[in-house]
């Protein structure tokens, strides 16, 4: 796998953060197709965030399929596939959250799920990567709106 976090990860700025910054530890995930960090420090304004801890998790795990599947061979008659199979990669974030006073913090979970049809990583990656880097930007430009959406429910 390419995902190589580097630390610090310098967040999105939005109303009540400025210039957040996390700093990563590299954590064992539980799944050997996975790479896990925990956030060990935070930087910038981020009034009130926690870092990790066992019990107010923050981590961040990326994970690659079990068993990656390839493209079947076509209909030697028709030449039409049977169903395309697809490879699904996975970046998951994991945060405590409290929900109210003198209660344990419940975990709440970020997921960026890409399904890719196999085949389509070696016969077109040119247009796989403008999918990434198109949602990928979006994510960034509006990480407030998307923020927002979590907090009144309006997208």
């Amino acid at each position: 796998m390419t995902i190589a976090i580097s630390s610090p990860v310098t967040g999105s700025t939005m109303s009540q953060f400025t210039t957040p910054t996390y700093t990563l530890s590299v954590d064992k995930a539980l799944d050997v197709n996975s790479n896990q960090w925990v956030v060990s420090a935070l930087g910038g304004t981020q009034t009130s965030v926690r870092a990790h801890t066992v019990s107010d998790p923050f981590t961040i795990t990326v994970s690659k399929p079990k068993s990656p599947k390839t493209l079947p061979s076509p209909n030697p008659l028709t030449g039409k596939y049977p169903s395309v199979p697809k490879n699904t990669y996975t970046i998951l974030v994991r945060k405590g959250v409290n929900f109210a006073a003198s209660n344990a913090p419940v975990t709440a979970t970020l997921r960026i799920t890409m399904d890719v049809p196999a085949g389509s990583d070696a016969y077109d990656s040119v247009n796989l990567r403008a999918m990434v880097c198109a949602a990928l930007g979006v994510a960034a430009q509006q990480s407030q709106g998307v923020a927002d959406s979590a907090v009144n429910g309006v997208i």
